[in-house]
């Protein structure tokens, strides 16, 4: 459904992507992980059309995104780390942006804005930060597009609207849907996303499925430290560890220790995860 091949993109002279290649497929939510100005917001945006890419190194649906055709448009919506804020209510802006999609599902969107306790009626600007966020995501997900970008949809989100947001995004997918999740919290989104894609500058450090990163890492606790650890963590309880699964045990994925792990050790987890060919 997304297809990029030897992306590459820069902002003057900061060379953002160099060759960078991903296939994105529908029946999944991404986490797009990566640390602060690696591009995860600028590819986001060059999915949307927002920035130019190369015509062939980015199709969409089938779609180049910078020519922002209709039938690209409608089937796509990104929501910004930051949306803008709208003038007028929260139900006037779904009224008059909604029917530029298709799937839109009016009854769902009132829906969303009751589990997260968003009043339809209240005007965007007397709304909190928090408060706003989940409007926005109440109608990005009620567009119901095939394709939904969100850049750190949790910022700003108290804990019983994050557990919210994890139930409804899980629901949401489907096998015609795609997700992806640009997140720096990733314990509010642990066991939700997947696979995961971790960005460096200008590269790809892995992209896999939670059942491929289990079978070749694992996450343990011990109470002494360990040489043969990929990383190690010093907890109040000992050390959480990330190792090589050498004997094929079953553990939960520690996505902060694995980020921590594959930034740690670049070349150990590019080669074993064979990521230049994705």
């Amino acid at each position: 459904m997304i297809q990029i091949k030897n992306l590459s993109f820069s902002y003057s002279k900061n060379n953002v992507f160099r060759d960078l290649s991903l296939s994105l497929s529908e029946g999944n939510i991404y986490g797009l992980l990566g640390q602060n100005g690696v591009g995860k917001t600028t590819l986001l945006k060059l999915m949307s059309g927002l920035q130019k890419s190369g015509q062939e190194s980015c199709m969409v649906n089938g779609y180049y995104p910078y020519e922002r055709k209709p039938g690209f448009l409608q089937d796509i919506y990104y929501l910004p780390e930051e949306p803008a804020c709208p003038r007028g209510t929260v139900a006037s802006f779904a009224k008059n942006n909604g029917p530029f999609y298709p799937s839109y599902d009016k009854e769902y969107f009132y829906e969303l804005l009751d589990r997260f306790e968003v009043n339809p009626e209240k005007r965007f600007r007397t709304l909190s930060a928090g408060q706003q966020k989940k409007a926005y995501v109440s109608y990005a997900l009620a567009l119901n597009t095939k394709i939904l970008l969100l850049d750190e949809p949790s910022n700003g989100m108290d804990i019983p609207s994050k557990t919210v947001f994890r139930s409804i995004v899980s629901g949401h997918i489907s096998e015609n849907r795609l997700i992806v999740i640009s997140t720096h919290q990733v314990r509010d989104l642990e066991n939700l996303i997947d696979p995961i894609i971790i960005l460096d500058h200008k590269d790809v450090l892995l992209h896999a499925s939670i059942q491929e990163i289990t079978q070749k890492v694992c996450f343990i606790n011990a109470a002494d430290n360990q040489d043969e650890a990929l990383y190690s963590e010093e907890t109040p309880l000992g050390y959480s560890l990330v190792k090589a699964n050498t004997a094929g045990i079953d553990t939960k994925v520690n996505l902060e220790t694995l980020f921590n792990a594959v930034l740690t050790h670049k070349v150990w987890f590019k080669e074993h995860f064979n990521t230049t060919t994705l």
